[in-house]
């Protein structure tokens, strides 16, 4: 039986592959790891078919891998009795089937990636392929460069280390390079140029396993200063903040800047010569999302970054983001972050520096 054909009967797993190799640091391969693992436990503790986390380390090798610390790692996955026609195009020296996970994380390592990139042609091309069968990639720094060297960021776009950002875009011409981003997602490849903005990414692809419920608890366990979320980072391609609907473009920015306003998102319309039906419809597409979900949100942001940074009171908070009724402002904020806008400020400034 094929991976494919496993994956298909076992739909209620999630496959994880983590690839290592020589002078990887171990930090970008064990806090994804450990964040997943939360996830899982809280999404199955509430919903019994949520999918079931696998987790495998991968190396083109079978000896053992030696992290920047010293920390020895054995490989579960390896590519040894792999070989391949392209990059497209492979096929298993044994019986043994291919392995191909449903995400693929390839970790930074320490200092210059050219050597190591030279020595790991066959991973290089095991990335291809599977991105070509469905996988979805994920790398973090340096680790970008492995799915840079397979031609799968050609024409795309990516971010990595600052520090390599000028020999990335002389090694990857073709490569469109975003050093001011520390997120960039083409379609399933997801690039972070930091271990903080892999952990962010790593919350957003929880929340769409195990839901949002759960990618607020790992964020909250794991993280609990102010963050701005995923979607306000990345560098999306054919983004829906970056589509070409120029009057529904207007709307989010006047919503962005009217956040305090109490005025109906019909009256918002009518402001901008349109119908309810054609703004609800045509904010939708361009967005993705409904109208209502999407001011919500830029509120419910706006909010958190107030509890953390400001010394307004809760019901001040309430009226800078278009809130009236503090009651009403911290029932929505319990249901979106599962804490009351107290309890979330009491927690977040437990992470600052005391200056006594």
């Amino acid at each position: 039986m094929s991976i494919d054909e496993k994956n298909s009967i076992e739909t209620n797993q999630l496959n994880v592959g983590l690839v290592i190799y020589q002078q990887i640091l171990a930090t970008g391969l064990t806090l994804p790891l450990e964040m997943l693992l939360a996830g899982e436990a809280f999404g199955r503790r509430y919903d019994k078919s949520a999918p079931k986390l696998s987790t495998q380390l991968i190396s083109q090798e079978s000896t053992a891998v030696t992290s920047r610390l010293g920390i020895q790692l054995l490989p579960d996955i390896t590519l040894e009795k792999v070989t391949f026609k392209n990059n497209s195009n492979i096929e298993s020296n044994t019986n043994n089937e291919i392995y191909r996970p449903d995400i693929i994380l390839v970790p930074s390592l320490w200092r210059n990636p050219r050597p190591i990139l030279k020595q790991h042609k066959k991973l290089i091309s095991w990335l291809n392929y599977c991105w070509q069968q469905g996988s979805t990639l994920l790398a973090v720094g340096t680790g970008v460069c492995f799915l840079a060297e397979s031609g799968l960021l050609d024409d795309h776009s990516a971010t990595t280390h600052w520090h390599y950002v000028e020999q990335f875009k002389r090694d990857y011409p073709k490569v469109e390079i975003k050093p001011d981003f520390f997120i960039t997602q083409s379609e399933r490849i997801y690039c972070a140029a930091s271990l903080n903005a892999l952990a962010d990414i790593i919350v957003h692809l929880i929340g769409q396993t195990y839901g949002q419920a759960a990618a607020q608890n790992v964020e909250r366990n794991f993280s609990h200063e102010i963050r701005k979320p995923y979607e306000e980072q990345r560098y999306l391609e054919g983004a829906v903040d970056r589509h070409a609907d120029e009057l529904i473009a207007q709307i989010q920015f006047w919503l962005h800047t009217n956040l305090s306003s109490n005025i109906s998102l019909l009256e918002v319309a009518k402001q901008f010569d349109l119908s309810r039906r054609s703004f609800t419809r045509r904010f939708k597409k361009a967005t993705g999302i409904r109208a209502t979900e999407y001011w919500q949100q830029l509120r419910i942001e706006t909010a958190k970054e107030l509890l953390a940074s400001s010394n307004l009171s809760i019901q001040e908070i309430a009226y800078q983001v278009g809130y009236q009724d503090q009651g009403h402002f911290t029932r929505l904020f319990k249901k979106n972050l599962s804490l009351t806008p107290k309890d979330y400020r009491a927690m977040v400034r437990k992470k600052l520096f005391s200056q006594k």
